[in-house]
């Protein structure tokens, strides 16, 4: 009889994984023994795996590239890593190792344009696509950049006010990009997207405020889908609603050469996970040209904007179980040594789901529990995986220490949780460590940052 938790994992899935194996009873995950990392940084922990960041980048730009050779489709592909997935130095600067283009969401991302200049990371020619609602304070950022020689700075038009401020700001010619309101799914609250212009409004707003303009020039069509690219028959709607207009306005805006179809790829979220990643890259760029031909329209240069695929699967949270808690004759509750809610909040905000699994004893007998966090917060649980409606664990022992993790987890969680504040209950916030490899392939740890204090929590609160 099979009873050990790795054989209920091997007769589930198909497992082991590229970036999952077991030896001794232990996992790794990329080949990282995290077993060490946690007899040597202890419990809870947060940490990324930098060389996947390259890796997935490298792997993009693979897939379109076939795609572009497969299909004679001779024009450039640009990959632009969307720095609100993440905003960590850590992995801006790893995405521009492989000469990656930015897009940004906020004023505050200019500044850390500038703050890359400065320290010799970028130069004044890297490409910059600034996205969403622009404030004045964002769109004085974007033109003082332009004045000082960022003249490959794309402002993509939310609305019509945006044009007019920034042409009082910006003394030479600038590109722009007129971003598309797409139609949400039929699931969400409201209809069309709030961001961007409708599809039947934008041919007449470059007619009466960009063609005659002394400076602007319109270079981009944005188009980006909430939930990203999936092969379903409303992402394709969408996306020839967007080519329509492409054909449209290339008619009559010759300038217009590059099209972005923001809204990215998905990541790993299960061991069952299955998304044919080449597909749909050949799918699209077939899709592209083929209109392209029967409208007899130029082929437009091609944008994606990836940001939880970039960073999403080099990141993970490793918690001890500090106890089990019976509450009745059914429900076992293992308490971890931290918060989901301030950890991972994707977990209880929009019950989201990340692979999970257990560090060690995967040779021992399982069973079924949930997972509780440490706040007095009812929401603070997680109950199930992405694949199965129940979380099974090898079986708690009060002297023999447990230890899972959560993998894939690198995109959001920090951001929205508020990384380096005060949060729910007080908790701390994790230490947080830094893996690469070195030229001999070996591993490298680096201490990012050191578990928040009880005095340093207080302090900013106050006391």
């Amino acid at each position: 009889m099979k009873i050990r938790y790795y054989d209920l994992i091997q007769q589930t899935f198909d497992f082991p994984q590229d970036e999952f194996s077991v030896s001794r009873g232990n996992l790794k995950f990329h080949d990282i023994p995290l077993t060490e990392l946690i007899r040597k940084y202890g419990t809870p922990l947060r940490f990324n795996y930098l060389p996947k960041i390259t890796q997935n980048i490298e792997l993009a730009r693979t897939w379109f590239g076939n795609a572009f050779k497969k299909h004679n489709y001779d024009k450039k592909y640009t990959y632009c890593y969307c720095t609100k997935s993440s905003h960590f130095s850590f992995t801006v600067e790893q995405a521009l190792k492989s000469n990656v283009s930015i897009e940004t969401s906020l004023s505050n991302d200019m500044d850390i344009i500038e703050i890359l200049y400065q320290k010799g990371k970028i130069d004044k020619d890297i490409e910059v696509i600034c996205n969403g609602f622009k404030t004045e304070d964002y769109l004085k950022k974007i033109s003082h950049a332009i004045n000082n020689g960022f003249d490959k700075i794309i402002p993509v038009l939310d609305n019509e006010r945006e044009l007019d401020r920034l042409s009082e700001n910006i003394q030479t010619n600038f590109n722009v990009g007129i971003r598309i309101a797409s139609e949400e799914e039929p699931k969400f609250e409201f209809y069309t997207s709030r961001l961007g212009i409708g599809y039947k409004d934008i041919v007449p707003y470059y007619n009466q405020k960009i063609h005659n303009h002394p400076y602007a020039k319109l270079k981009m069509l944005h188009f980006f889908i909430n939930t990203g690219i999936k092969d379903t028959a409303y992402y394709w709607s969408e996306l020839f609603k967007c080519l329509r207009v492409y054909a449209q306005l290339k008619k009559v805006a010759p300038d217009v050469d590059s099209l972005n179809i923001g809204g990215g790829f998905p990541i790993k979220t299960s061991l069952t996970f299955d998304y044919d990643y080449e597909y749909m890259a050949d799918e699209i760029v077939y899709q592209i040209k083929k209109f392209c031909e029967d409208e007899n329209v130029e082929l437009p240069n091609l944008y994606t904007e990836f940001g939880s695929f970039t960073v999403g699967e080099s990141g993970g949270m490793i918690y001890k179980i500090l106890s089990q808690k019976n509450q009745n004759d059914r429900e076992k509750w293992n308490m971890i040594d931290s918060s989901f809610m301030t950890t991972l909040p994707d977990t209880w905000a929009i019950s989201r789901r990340f692979i999970m699994l257990p560090i060690n004893r995967w040779n021992e007998p399982y069973e079924r529990v949930f997972l509780g966090g440490l706040t007095c917060d009812s929401d603070d649980y997680y109950n199930s995986e992405q694949h199965t409606n129940a979380i099974y664990l090898p079986r708690y022992s009060k002297t023999k220490p447990m230890y899972i993790g959560f993998f894939n987890t690198g995109a959001y969680q920090e951001m929205i949780s508020g990384y380096g504040g005060v949060h729910h209950c007080l908790v701390p916030q994790p230490k947080h460590i830094l893996i690469d490899k070195n030229e001999k392939g070996e591993f490298t740890y680096k201490v990012f940052r050191k578990e928040q204090t009880p005095s340093s929590i207080l302090k900013i609160l106050g006391y």
